[in-house]
């Protein structure tokens, strides 16, 4: 049998709609808006797309007529694949995931890691088909946010950084939460303290903070969570000049480790570790076990998230409701006020003392 010259067109919007002897709006409210139509009428519609192999309505067009690229973007403070590797971030991010799939949008993640430069975060972000962008946790100088912040979108601000004008925030009171810490183990009777924490800017730097590194970093967690430490130490009576704050650039169990054992070498008097994240304390306690330290026998270490593997440890921590954050970000994006006036939310935090606080020997 000889093959036709005329290869079979794959069928449009227009076509099927003059097959069926409906109108154009018709089939696309089959796909758009299947509550306008009766449900004999959407299945006939359906039926005839599969049968001619139609795709259903151009997105690239749709997003041109109404304007709605129907997804938000998600703006990181770390690389991609941070997000899928951080419990805390994870909880964040099925969170908001959450929320977008209630209002049935999708979910873009931008990025905004370190060593990146005004150029390249411009074109990424303007190239970003989203709705309205999410900010969690980056620096107030990261060249990504500009690039947002110029595109004149909704947004919503989780944790960092504080004070966009017009932007929503979802947020906790970091600063309280790591003082309720410090309190705490002053009153076991703690005197010398080191602090872990995650890097205080955008360049990459391993070590001792002192100075202006230590009293205007541009990442507002990390700045608050060591100013509740100092506050509390000030309360106390004891100087919080002797805390001793010991840098990772990189968010990991092994810069825990090896935090804690330059803190360590830094002050050996050190009875108390408090960490500004549980991955960082999770790794000081690995440090500990490796040097044969009785924690909370010769060293107390304590946390910040509460994340599953913190709790099943026992480790004494701040839980945050991480998943709570993204959950409510999502929301705020997605049902704007009418008022025009940014919301701001703050969420509760819980103390867990658990076993790796005690009194010092």
């Amino acid at each position: 049998m000889s093959r036709s010259r005329h290869p079979h067109r794959q069928a449009t919007l227009a076509s099927l709609a003059a097959e069926l002897k409906v109108s154009r709006t018709t089939v696309s409210n089959a796909y758009n808006r299947p509550d306008q139509l009766s449900a004999e009428l959407r299945e006939r519609v359906l039926d005839a797309a599969k049968r001619r192999g139609y795709p259903g309505p151009d997105p690239v067009a749709r997003s041109l007529r109404t304007r709605k690229a129907g997804a938000v973007g998600l703006l990181l403070t770390e690389a991609l694949s941070y997000s899928f590797r951080d419990p805390a971030a994870m909880s964040f991010l099925a969170g908001l995931a959450e929320s977008c799939e209630d209002a049935g949008q999708g979910l873009l993640l931008v990025p905004a890691g370190p060593g990146r430069d005004d150029v390249d975060a411009a074109a990424v972000v303007q190239q970003a088909g989203v709705d309205g962008f999410v900010v969690y946790s980056v620096a107030d100088d990261d060249p990504y946010l500009a690039a947002v912040l110029e595109r004149r979108m909704p947004m919503v601000v989780c944790d960092q950084p504080r004070e966009i004008a017009g932007a929503s925030l979802v947020g906790i009171d970091d600063r309280g939460a790591m003082r309720k810490v410090a309190e705490y183990l002053i009153t076991l009777g703690h005197k010398e303290f080191g602090v872990l924490c995650m890097r205080l800017g955008r360049d990459l730097r391993d070590g001792l903070v002192e100075g202006d590194r230590l009293n205007s970093p541009n990442f507002h967690v990390q700045r608050e969570r060591i100013a509740g430490v100092r506050d509390a130490l000030t309360a106390a009576g004891l100087d919080p000049a002797s805390l001793t704050v010991i840098e990772r650039a990189e968010h990991s169990g092994p810069a825990g480790h090896s935090a804690a054992e330059q803190a360590l070498a830094v002050n050996p008097r050190i009875t108390a570790l408090l960490c500004t994240t549980d991955v960082l304390a999770l790794g000081a306690l690995d440090y500990a076990r490796w040097r044969g330290l009785d924690v909370p026998g010769q060293l107390s270490i304590t946390g910040f998230d509460g994340v599953d593997d913190a709790l099943r440890e026992g480790l004494t921590t701040v839980r945050q409701p991480a998943e709570e954050k993204g959950r409510r970000a999502g929301r705020l994006l997605l049902t704007p006020s009418h008022s025009g006036v940014a919301t701001v939310e703050m969420l509760e935090t819980e103390l867990l003392r658990g076993h790796t606080a005690a009194p010092p020997a």
